[in-house]
């Protein structure tokens, strides 16, 4: 009989925020480019916007192209393919609770990543697009740390 993966080695990740227009497709677009084939990675938020045109802009500086990705909510997910994921690391506190309240019938565990809305901040072009820069680069640590092996020797 086959060994259950550990809970630390996911093979299908779920990333979730608010809108499914900023933080989950970057970060789902992050993880598959870091990780590619061997892991799943899809993204949902609680409620679906329009993806956001300086998300597009900071991906595409590091040859991401996010700008087909359509939005979508949890329940459209599970009835476009369902909600089989290991784990689903939230990106908002409104995506956190509605994870956790899908471990009454997921087997699923979550981790919370709490991740600045960059869509909040003001002023001007390029003060914006920093802001999810940031983000951006935050989140490369997060998968980073929890999905790539450390490096060996002095690399």
């Amino acid at each position: 009989m086959g060994e259950a993966a550990p809970a630390s080695a996911p093979q299908a990740v779920l990333f979730a925020c608010a809108l499914n227009s900023v933080r989950s497709p970057m970060a789902a677009a992050l993880l598959r480019r870091f990780c590619g084939a061997p892991l799943y990675a899809a993204s949902a938020g609680v409620r679906a916007a329009e993806v956001d045109p300086f998300a597009v802009a900071v991906m595409e500086e590091i040859g991401i192209d996010i700008s087909a990705h359509r939005p979508i909510t949890f329940e459209e997910l599970e009835d476009l393919e369902g909600l089989n994921f290991d784990l689903i690391v939230t990106l908002s506190p409104e995506a956190h609770h509605k994870a956790l309240d899908l471990t009454h019938r997921l087997a699923a565990e979550v981790e919370y990543w709490p991740t600045l809305d960059p869509s909040a901040v003001e002023g001007n072009r390029e003060q914006r697009l920093d802001a999810y820069r940031a983000v951006r680069d935050q989140i490369i640590e997060r998968i980073r740390a929890r999905f790539l092996p450390p490096p060996i020797g002095n690399v």
